[in-house]
């Protein structure tokens, strides 16, 4: 009696000190800590057909979003009334990957704080400027990116190019065009539209509010230009390297030529000539054209790389009609 006594006060005592352990207040937690919530993706850009609706009365003034592979950087085709990336046309993106008239792709990347020929034609000039980042990896060239367009014709420059920054806003406006000496001035909104009072077939169209235009020479050629930087996961996927002071701010590129002559030539110039052989290995993960040597100029407004055609005369001048 007296053992069944002792567990009943050890049990009643044993849940005592369970209720009260119950009823004391717990410890109170730290907060956890609250770092900067990440910036919210954009949503996809609305882009639609600018040509004439008597052209196209089923495309014009039809708005689309970007594909999901370019959500801030294509545009309407309008005769297939579909929103193109602006790196699958011919042009150059990225590290350069160019698109030739051909339609084939292929690298080339030059070399930092160099200039080189794209196109030069007759009455056509178009150089780029690259900037770099030295390699991690103890390879022997470097990243590269192109940083501006120089475009000559009919005795006047046409400077496109991306401003330095440290931080990268795409509402801000990192785009710098220059004719002739004189700043190209647009209010930042889709579709504001600068037509030149000096080359009256010259407009530049802001394709979005900041970071892109059209530039369209009526007759002669169309070059979109978006500014981009190398984002933080780009430079950790690829291993760039980017620092605080400089998210490297270049240019993706998309070209459409109206008619060149027969004997075009520069980096991407030479896969309009009708003579064109493509002699890169269909194989190559990575195909890559060289001869700088050949590509190189001494300054961006200089047309004398080796294989420059522009202001030498007629030559061989059949027109063919470019449709990229």
């Amino acid at each position: 009696m007296a053992r069944l006594l002792a567990l009943a006060c050890f049990a009643a005592v044993l849940l005592l000190a369970v209720v009260m352990a119950a009823a004391a207040p717990s410890e109170p937690r730290p907060p956890k800590a609250q770092g900067p919530k990440p910036k919210p993706r954009p949503p996809p850009m609305k882009v639609k057909c600018h040509e004439s609706r008597k052209l196209y009365p089923y495309c014009s003034g039809r708005t689309m979003e970007c594909p999901a592979s370019c959500p801030r950087s294509c545009y309407v085709d309008c005769d297939t009334c579909k929103p193109i990336c602006v790196c699958n046309v011919p042009g150059a993106c990225g590290d350069p990957r160019f698109i030739g008239g051909d339609g084939n792709a292929f690298y080339f990347h030059g070399r930092r704080d160099v200039d080189f020929c794209v196109l030069s034609d007759r009455d056509l000039h178009i150089n780029a400027h690259f900037i770099g980042k030295r390699r991690a990896d103890g390879m022997s060239r470097d990243f590269t990116w192109i940083q501006a367009i120089a475009v000559l014709f009919d005795g006047h420059r046409l400077y496109v190019g991306a401003r330095k920054t440290a931080t990268w806003d795409d509402d801000v406006d990192r785009l710098e065009l220059v004719l002739d000496g004189e700043p190209v001035r647009l209010p930042e909104e889709a579709d504001a539209t600068w037509t030149s009072a000096a080359v009256p077939a010259l407009s530049v169209t802001r394709t979005k509010a900041a970071n892109g235009v059209l530039i369209v020479l009526d007759g002669r050629f169309k070059v979109r230009a978006n500014a981009v930087p190398i984002t933080v996961e780009d430079s950790r996927v690829h291993r760039y390297g980017v620092t605080a002071d400089d998210c490297l701010a270049h240019l993706d590129l998309a070209f459409k030529f109206d008619a060149l002559t027969g004997n075009v030539h520069g980096v991407v110039g030479q896969t309009y000539r009708s003579d064109y052989v493509n002699k890169f290995d269909v194989k190559a993960s990575m195909p890559t054209l060289g001869g700088e040597h050949d590509f190189a100029t001494s300054g961006l407004f200089a047309a004398d790389c080796a294989v420059a055609r522009f202001g030498h005369g007629h030559g061989n001048d059949g027109a063919v009609a470019m449709a990229a």
